[in-house]
């Protein structure tokens, strides 16, 4: 859906849905710091019973921070994310459950963004590469000391992937961190925590929904139950929605705040909107201190009430003279469903509709103007009803023409403008004051007295390039530093070393913006000197033709209509698929898209003919699934024969895994807005290859490719502590296969209301020790926690 484009659009909509948090910090006495207790009352007036963590929110941001040098070591992102948890923890305050779900494998309909995503990733970090190595050259050249690149764990985020030794030492990490707060945090002491790894299929947040619907439809489950729900995608707010739970807060990073229209999005600098940007990196200017160390303030975050979000829903579908009284929660899964059209991880994106254009605003004008005549919603629970979604869409569909012409405008008056201001700045007509000549202070007017008594000279010389200036400035401190009375040799070697260091520091800052710079220049369409023809040029007549000979390979009027009728087809199948996702969950692993592109909105008739059937069929497994989203590039994360199949010239599937592919800019300026053209895995060749070398895994290996089932933790002193003991005590002597098969019903007045079976896990549920896996770390010598299944 495009997590800046929703959640602005959302925020400036209806500005009352977001909340600041207020966050209570550590307090430091005498030198020790005091952490937050989190067993008082929560400073943001709510107390919630359940926190739902989706981890991968939280893992990306750890291994590539903003505020701070990125890890180099998976210790470090494990830290960072201990860290993350804490903050989370500390604002939220839950009372009942902490749910911890990092993605598992996901379903066929997923995998193949993912494929898009890896792909594009290993890509771009090869051209990144490219680009640094020749800059590091230039400032050798240039007599410009840079600091030795470091060996990082971290320089291929794609481990982020289940299966990877990364995700299987994650959950080790993840475990003693929850035995550590568990044991000696009161706030955590009378909750419940359950892990859900990277073992246990599905996506981080559909775990999580579906134990919130498994939970809300069995005995014992109070309806006041309030959930806080952390992570970054938009899609959150709509699966909020669609639990229909009223007591619902999403908990999010500020990405957009209303009345800041004037803040560019994609680059985060105020002055412009995404549409004027020009991608520049903003300017460094005293965010580091004298130690090099990043000064940047913590990222403020925001509640998103979803029952205030109800409220305006409610208002802004209120219709006069309903052909029939109005049913609101119905009303609620039809907006839903609209928002598929505007984009989702699932289906490509439908030309016709863009947020950025107002689309989900058209969306519901069109919405209330044609109910009346629908007969009906568009959904009853998770089943679209396909002959009011027909009427519907060919409504919105009536107004492409419209559309069409007018982003041709405006891309046009946009190219225009870029092009003329590119001009300018060749010419040098734009630029920065602090650069001119006419306005720099010459550097010899300090020159003297002044620079005998250490004063620092003026930033800048009147001849010369800003590095140089820079270099000589550095050798004048350095020379007003020595030559300062009561200076020791040592004291000056000292100098030179700091100064030394700083140049290090400086010219590897400035190296990281000149990098930023110039990937950006090469992404940017209008930079390029041959830049793509749009051959389909919606807004002029034939549009729709020349979109399926270009995009499909269409080449008469009888295979565009044929190519149309299947992908009409399968977009619908797709469209009832992520309904039944987000209701219900899963309805077929095995799913997808099989096209790079969406139809038009007009496109979507004769819908009521056709039949949608699926078949549930089971997920891959976590090698299976690395097989089929990885590029050859990120190979080393994989067992070896596996490897070789994506590495070996001579691999039956190597066509699976191109070095090279077509990106189709589609009317996009940015590179990454393009479309990867990679080809679709076809899974019987995939896996039949695959069985052929599954053999060969070692026990640790089999392991990390197996399904797993989440993980409860509980204090010894919470109720549900003696039902895991009594348990271990029954059946724990019992080896792990049959032991795995041993389940306990939960009691809910025991368990907090929480409903569902308990088994035995492999080992001891409660080891005396729990080793760190984390260096710097200590292990954990009298733990008193529980653990199941």
């Amino acid at each position: 859906m495009g997590v800046p484009a929703f959640y602005r659009w959302l925020a400036e909509k209806y500005p009352m849905v977001v909340v600041d948090v207020v966050e209570e910090e550590p307090v430091e006495i005498e030198g020790v710091k005091v952490p937050v207790d989190t067993s008082k009352p929560n400073p943001n007036g709510l107390e919630f019973d359940n926190l739902y963590l989706d981890m991968n929110g939280i893992i990306h941001p750890c291994f590539h921070p903003e505020d701070r040098p990125s890890p180099t070591t998976f210790g470090e992102v494990f830290q960072c994310m201990f860290d993350y948890i804490d903050r989370l923890f500390i604002m939220v305050r839950p009372r009942r459950l902490l749910y911890m779900a990092i993605d598992g494998v996901a379903p066929r309909a997923k995998m193949n963004q993912q494929r898009s995503r890896r792909f594009r990733a290993a890509k771009d970090a090869a051209d990144a590469a490219a680009e640094e190595e020749r800059l590091r050259e230039e400032f050798e050249r240039e007599g410009r000391k840079l600091p030795p690149k470091q060996q990082s764990q971290t320089c291929d985020s794609n481990v982020i992937t289940p299966g990877t030794e990364f995700m299987a030492v994650l959950s080790v990490a993840l475990q003693y961190y929850i035995h550590l707060r568990l044991n000696y945090d009161p706030g955590w002491k009378q909750i419940k925590v359950i892990l859900s790894d990277a073992n246990v299929p599905g996506e981080g947040e559909h775990k999580i929904m579906s134990y919130i619907r498994g939970q809300r439809n069995l005995s014992g489950f109070n309806p006041n139950t309030r959930h806080c729900l952390y992570g970054l995608d938009a899609d959150l707010i709509m699966l909020a929605l669609a639990t229909h739970e009223v007591h619902f807060s999403i908990l999010r990073e500020v990405v957009y705040t209303p009345g800041q229209q004037d803040k560019c999005f994609l680059c985060g600098q105020v002055g412009h909107l995404a549409a004027n940007c020009e991608g520049k990196v903003k300017r460094k200017a005293g965010e580091f201190d004298e130690k090099g160390d990043a000064i940047v303030p913590k990222k403020p975050y925001q509640f998103l009430n979803i029952w205030t979000l109800r409220e305006y829903l409610e208002y802004e579908f209120r219709m006069p003279n309903p052909p029939f009284k109005i049913d609101f929660e119905c009303i609620v899964d039809d907006f839903i469903f609209m928002c598929f059209f505007v984009g989702n991880d699932f289906l490509p994106h439908m030309p016709t509709l863009e947020i950025r254009e107002g689309a989900i605003n058209l969306l519901m004008a069109v919405y209330k103007k044609e109910f009346p005549s629908m007969g009906g919603y568009l959904t009853d629970s998770c089943t679209p009803d396909l002959n009011r979604v027909e009427h519907f869409i060919q409504a919105v569909g009536s107004y492409e023409d419209k559309i069409f012409q007018k982003r041709a405008r405006l891309h046009q008056r946009q190219a225009e403008r870029i092009k003329r201001e590119k001009a300018q700045a060749k010419r040098g007509d734009d630029l920065d004051p602090h650069v001119r000549d006419d306005l720099i202070v010459p550097i010899q007017r300090f020159q003297g007295s002044r620079l005998a008594s250490g004063a620092v000279p003026a930033p800048y010389e009147q001849n010369g390039s800003h590095k140089d200036n820079k270099e000589r400035n550095n050798r004048a401190r350095k020379a007003a530093r020595v030559s300062t009375p009561g200076s020791s040799i040592a004291a000056a070697i000292v100098e030179a070393e700091n100064d030394l260091e700083a140049q290090e520091r400086d010219n590897k800052e400035e190296l990281k913006s000149m990098l930023k710079d110039a990937l950006r220049e090469k992404s940017d369409i209008f930079n390029s000197e041959n830049p793509e023809e749009d051959k389909v040029k919606l807004g002029e007549p034939g549009w729709r033709e020349r979109y399926y000979e270009e995009k499909f390979g269409a080449r008469t009027p009888e295979q565009i209509e044929e190519i149309r009728r299947d992908v009409v087809l399968k977009y619908t199948e797709g469209l009832c698929w992520v309904m039944h996702y987000y209701y219900e969950g899963v309805c077929s692993w095995q799913w997808f898209y099989p096209y790079h592109y969406a139809p038009f909105a007009s496109d979507l008739r004769d819908l009521g003919h056709l039949n949608i059937t699926f078949e549930l069929g089971t997920p891959f497994k976590p090698f299976d699934q690395l097989m089929g989203v990885f590029p050859a590039a990120s190979a080393h994360a994989l067992p070896l024969q596996y490897r070789r199949l994506m590495t070996d010239p001579s691999s039956p599937i190597i066509d699976f895994y191109p070095t090279d592919f077509e990106v189709d800019m589609n009317g996009k300026r940015y590179s990454w807005q393009g479309i990867a053209k990679l080809p679709f895995i076809d899974e019987a060749r995939l896996l039949a290859e695959i069985k052929k070398v599954e053999h060969t895994l070692t026990p640790e290996e089999a392991r990390r490719n197996s399904v797993m089932f989440d993980m409860l933790f509980v204090n010894g002193s919470h109720p549900l502590s003696p039902y895991i003991y009594s348990l271990n005590s029954k059946f724990g002597h019992l080896p792990d296969k049959e032991r795995n098969e041993i389940k306990e019903k939960l009691d809910p007045s025991a368990s907090g209301g929480m409903n569902g079976y308990i088994t035995l896990r492999s080992g001891d549920p409660c080891p005396p020790i729990f080793r760190s896996p984390v260096d710097g770390l200590e292990d954990i010598m009298d733990n008193q926690l529980k653990c199941s299944g």
